[in-house]
């Protein structure tokens, strides 16, 4: 595949627009002003790689995506460092993961570097657009579809991967410190065999309804069991979730085909383990978790994810009744796992295991 090629920007954000913005983006609310695209084409492979003004995408009304949801994405961040420059955590983690669910919707494969360095462009062009260190961060939406025009139920021939960048400051409205969920009886997120496993939209989309249900409770997200027997706690609508018990152990729902393997998930293993704690990637029921809450055998529990980092879980609520973990606060175990990560993420800390990539 060829060179990046730059396309230039007319009329790029102020500076002084960019510093309003800046001051409160929110989350997803806010864009910078470029984009990436690289095309795919079946016997030509990748080609054109571009860095250029972030626009809309005009599509044929017979696109692909548009009927067959032949359509892929991951999340992100790049984090401005002590000495001024930008870095990203583990987006070789990002890209294999990209390359899985490609796998699973029939779509081509990218390049491991060639996933990396598009993020490098767009991270070098809009630096400017990175918060300062305790003011947030720049989310990364790399994202991949089916553009071919055509109406028949198989793989498409021709796809576009963009990667487009917001920068972001916390998750949940109101920089809540600790959330509640809402337990869905009704609905599942995924089953055995399907996407679940995979960073696709149909399974957010199909999150959305049993969201509105938790939200109507006054619940802030969802939380899906097992798709079988629904009792087997598996993940929020976007994030996966630890419990950290009395003796110290901590439990995380196993990957078992229908479950999310997050990044932050994996590191947060990797940094428990090193503290001390024993991590148990087992099944845990939602009568397990209210008894062991209820008895004190639980003592905090979090969710965590790319875009909320580590949040903490206070109360869960269901239509047979709810419970409060802990004291309903952050607990000891979530906030020494969340600084040692966040200085990881930031180049505070030292980073023995090679997971920050300096892109800037």
């Amino acid at each position: 595949m060829n060179a990046f090629s730059t396309l230039p920007h007319t009329s790029p954000t102020s500076d002084a627009d960019r510093i309003a913005l800046l001051a409160d983006p929110g989350f997803g609310r806010v864009f910078t002003d470029h984009m990436v695209t690289v095309r795919y084409s079946e016997g030509r492979g990748w080609h054109d790689p571009t860095l250029g003004l972030r626009r809309p995408i005009a599509l044929d009304p017979a696109a692909a995506v548009l009927h067959y949801a032949q359509e892929i994405f991951e999340g992100l961040k790049a984090y401005r460092l002590p000495d001024g420059g930008v870095g990203s955590f583990r987006p070789d983690a990002n890209a294999r993961r990209f390359n899985q669910s490609a796998l699973r919707l029939a779509m081509p494969q990218m390049p491991e570097d060639t996933f990396v360095e598009s993020i490098r462009q767009l991270v070098i062009k809009d630096r400017d657009w990175v918060p300062l260190a305790d003011k947030g961060s720049l989310y990364l939406r790399p994202f991949m579809f089916a553009d071919e025009a055509f109406l028949g139920v198989r793989p498409a021939q021709s796809y576009l991967f963009c990667v487009i960048a917001s920068p972001v400051g916390g998750y949940f409205k109101g920089g809540k410190e600790a959330v509640t969920l809402w337990v869905s009886h009704d609905y599942v997120r995924a089953v055995p065999g399907g996407t679940g496993a995979v960073k696709c939209g149909g399974n957010y989309a199909a999150s959305l309804q049993p969201q509105l249900e938790g939200m109507a409770e006054g619940c802030d997200q969802v939380l899906f069991l097992d798709a079988v027997e629904r009792r087997w706690i598996e993940e929020l609508g976007g994030m996966n979730i630890m419990f950290v018990m009395r003796d110290g152990r901590i439990i995380t729902p196993p990957l078992n085909g229908s479950i999310l393997p997050g990044v932050t998930r994996d590191s947060l293993i990797q940094l428990a383990t090193e503290a001390g704690h024993r991590v148990l990637e087992q099944p845990y029921s939602i009568e397990e978790w209210e008894a062991d809450a209820r008895s004190g055998a639980l003592r905090e529990c979090f969710a965590c994810g790319t875009a909320a980092i580590i949040t903490p879980i206070a109360e869960v609520k269901s239509k047979h009744g709810g419970f409060v973990i802990g004291n309903g606060s952050t607990g000891d175990v979530a906030r020494k796992l969340k600084e040692n990560l966040i200085n990881i993420q930031y180049g505070r800390a030292t980073d023995k295991h090679g997971w920050l990539t300096r892109l800037a």
